[in-house]
C-alpha cells in the first residue's frame, strides 16, 4: 500500500496516520458505509481530508529530509575541520614560542634604542668638539696672519 501511494512504509505505520489508513480500508471494503469517525470522535474523515493530511505529511517529510541533509553537511564540514586543525597543545606551545620571541625582539629593540640615544649624544659631543677645534684653528690662523 505504501508503494502504491508513493510514501515510506514508516508513514503508513506512524501514529495518527495508521488510524486513517485503517478507516480508509474499511470504507473501501464496504462502499455503502459512512465515513468512520476519527479517534477523537468529534470529526469525520473523508477521502479528501485524508489526501490533504497525506500531502501535508509528504511536505513535512521533504522539509525534514532537507533539514537532515543540511545538518549532515554541516556536521561533515565541522568534523573535517576538527581533523585537519592542529591540536590545542601544539597551538599553545606555538603561542608560548611566539611570545618568547616577541619579548626577545622587544629587548633587542630597547637595547638598540639606548645605543642610538648614546650615539646621538656622542655625535652632539663630537660636533661641539669639532666646532671648538674649528674656532681654535681660526684663531691660530688669524694670529699667524697678523703682522707682528
Amino acid at each position: 500500500m505504501a508503494k502504491a501511494a508513493g510514501v515510506s512504509t514508516w508513514l503508513v505505520y506512524a501514529a495518527g496516520i495508521r488510524e486513517h489508513v485503517d478507516a480508509a480500508r474499511r470504507r473501501q471494503a464496504h462502499p455503502s458505509a459512512a465515513p468512520a469517525p476519527t479517534p477523537s470522535g468529534s470529526h469525520t474523515t473523508t477521502s479528501a481530508s485524508l489526501r490533504t493530511d497525506l500531502a501535508i505529511a509528504r511536505d513535512q517529510i521533504k522539509t525534514l529530509r532537507a533539514e537532515r541533509d543540511n545538518l549532515r553537511q554541516r556536521l561533515r564540514l565541522h568534523l573535517g575541520a576538527e581533523i585537519e586543525a592542529p591540536d590545542r597543545a601544539h597551538l599553545t606551545a606555538r603561542v608560548a614560542d611566539l611570545e618568547a620571541l616577541n619579548r626577545q625582539l622587544v629587548a633587542e629593540r630597547d637595547a638598540r634604542m639606548i645605543e642610538a640615544d648614546n650615539a646621538k649624544g656622542r655625535v652632539a659631543e663630537l660636533d661641539d668638539e669639532l666646532s671648538a677645534a674649528r674656532e681654535s684653528l681660526r684663531r691660530v690662523i688669524k694670529s699667524q696672519n697678523r703682522p707682528q
